[in-house]
């Protein structure tokens, strides 16, 4: 881990972070005391369709669900994927 310190990181944030971006990992010193530490963001996880409901198995219905969406003025069948959209 490299050790860089705040002012090193203003003048040159953008290739620090392509750096973090491609697994570098950096500790920002603010007068020589560490104070941050930037990396890169671990990656999306997907999960399967069948993995999200054993999560929810057993878990009880939201009650309020079909109320709340009607009360917007909308329908459940209206609801449907958000990432389908």
């Amino acid at each position: 881990m490299s050790t860089i310190a705040q002012r090193e990181l203003r003048n040159r944030s953008g290739e620090i972070l392509r750096e973090a971006e491609a697994g570098e990992w950096f500790t920002i010193t603010v007068g020589g005391r560490p104070v941050a530490e930037i990396g890169p963001c671990s990656g999306r996880q997907w999960v399967s369709r069948a993995e999200v409901r054993r999560a929810f198995a057993g878990l009880p219905p939201d009650r309020t669900l079909a109320r709340d969406t009607k009360r917007l003025g909308g329908s459940l069948k209206e609801l449907g994927d958000p990432w389908l959209r």
